[in-house]
């Protein structure tokens, strides 16, 4: 299955390239990032497992924990990425793609009709709109789930097809438990897009049964694990809309992809028949005013669409909002200055210890007394001023990243990976001790905010904005 490619006229092959031009060496700047966080986290995996496996005691159960949490959400994730990018097709198939890259839920159902008309007809049928994942959202989530309480606006994990991830998703809980649901994402079809066949629609969509909570099979994470009859949810997604708005008609594209079983990008299995319904909006009324305006915004979908000038300030708009990725980072960024701060005060106040270890130190080298003393006082506060610096820089060049500079992000990630490799050198096998699991925290902050500021969200959030502000 392939998706119809639009032509593109040479004006405007000649002003898309123009458009990408100046973001050749930043990507490729990117790419080295991108890479580099992956060994990075990879890496740490390795050496926390090592860490964990040479001590003993109460350290082993912390350690475990600590290492399962580095492989699940920063090594193997990123891992998935890089791998993925080479194997993965990058075109229409029938199947979205997780963040890591991996093939997600199955494309089951397509609509015809406006934003406007999409939306009244899920809220007709009983549906609630998901809240964006944010950190509030994210530990509502946590907390309904180990409380036992309901939240019918639970966010849902990010799925992505045309390149982007889902416009927006609709959700019912089962009996108030937030652990299960239905739940149905929703894409805006590209402008002049067909479906394979040649088929015409403006939205795509993939439902799914969220039946337990559990941990994925590919990357160790605690997710929602689905149900394996896809066709199920699809079937009962259709007959929600159907009841509450029986002017809303149902063409079901027989065998539109070949039926299949297999497994979506958190190891669950899936299996489908193929069958496509597009349900037409056409006859629902349009009450939702204020969502029209959304509904003229036309999103990049796979590299060879082609997107009008005129629609270049509502695409700002719409990177303009601050994606998590960034937010995550700022605030890893306050823990690791926190963290630097403590340990430079913890050593101005042990300063005379240190002054005469390090004296110690350089007249076991064979330098004179009077030396020693001398150069372990500059030595310290040299120690000292830099570090004081360099927290000052990085603060200034993580406020410009977080106002939307690319410059800004591309040197927070050189701060954090040159940290990363400084900090490395450090680290030393034995027994555990609360140096090194700080040590060990402190590598993992940093390299986790490089995971963060290389993903694509991230990115293209700063180069809008860059954008933006030169023109």
């Amino acid at each position: 299955m392939g998706a119809t490619i639009t032509s593109l006229e040479p004006s405007q092959k000649r002003a898309s390239a123009l458009r990408r031009s100046p973001w050749s060496f930043a990507a490729l700047i990117d790419q080295l990032f991108f890479l580099f966080a992956g060994v990075a986290s990879v890496w740490l995996a390795w050496l926390v497992w090592r860490e964990a496996w040479h001590s003993g005691g109460w350290w082993l159960v912390g350690l475990f924990v600590a290492a399962w949490a580095v492989t699940a959400y920063l090594a193997l994730p990123r891992l998935h990425r890089i791998l993925s990018s080479l194997y993965v097709p990058n075109y229409f198939i029938g199947r979205t793609r997780t963040a890591d890259g991996l093939l997600g839920d199955p494309v089951n159902l397509a609509l015809r009709g406006s934003e406007a008309q999409l939306h009244q007809a899920m809220t007709a049928a009983g549906w609630t709109m998901a809240d964006e994942i944010t950190a509030r959202s994210a530990w509502g989530i946590v907390k309904a789930i180990m409380m036992g309480k309901s939240y019918a606006a639970a966010p849902v994990s990010s799925l992505f097809l045309f390149g982007r991830r889902q416009d927006f998703a609709y959700q019912q809980e089962v009996n108030g438990n937030p652990g299960k649901r239905h739940h149905v994402r929703f894409w805006r079809c590209p402008q002049g897009w067909l479906l394979p066949g040649g088929h015409r629609v403006d939205w795509l969509a993939a439902g799914t049964y969220d039946k337990s909570v559990g941990l994925s099979l590919f990357t160790l994470q605690i997710t929602h694990k689905i149900d394996e009859n896809t066709d199920i949810e699809r079937d009962y997604i259709v007959q929600t809309i159907t009841n509450a708005l029986p002017a809303v008609t149902v063409t079901n594209l027989k065998d539109f992809s070949t039926g299949y079983h297999s497994r979506n990008g958190g190891g669950d299995s899936i299996q489908t028949d193929g069958d496509l319904p597009v349900l037409e909006l056409a006859a629902v009324q349009e009450r939702y005013s204020q969502l029209i305006e959304r509904s003229e915004i036309i999103l990049d979908a796979t590299r060879y669409e082609t997107i009008p000038e005129e629609h270049d300030t509502l695409l700002w708009r719409l990177w303009s909002q601050r994606p998590p990725q960034m937010s995550f980072s700022a605030m890893l960024l306050a823990i690791a200055t926190v963290g630097v701060v403590a340990s430079t005060a913890v050593e101005l106040y042990t300063f005379d210890h240190l002054h005469q270890t390090l004296t110690a130190e350089l007249i076991g080298e064979g330098v004179s007394a009077a030396e020693a003393m001398i150069g372990a006082h500059w030595l310290l506060w040299g120690a000292v001023v830099l570090t004081g610096l360099w927290v000052l820089l990085m603060w200034w060049v993580a406020r410009l990243a977080l106002r939307g500079s690319d410059r800004g992000r591309l040197l927070v990630m050189a701060m954090a990976s040159i940290t990363v490799v400084g900090t490395s050198f450090s680290v030393t096998i034995g027994k555990m001790t609360w140096a090194g699991a700080g040590t060990l925290c402190f590598i993992g902050i940093n390299i986790a905010i490089v995971l963060l500021l290389s993903s694509d969200a991230a990115r293209r959030f700063t180069r809008s904005q860059t954008a933006a502000r030169r023109r």
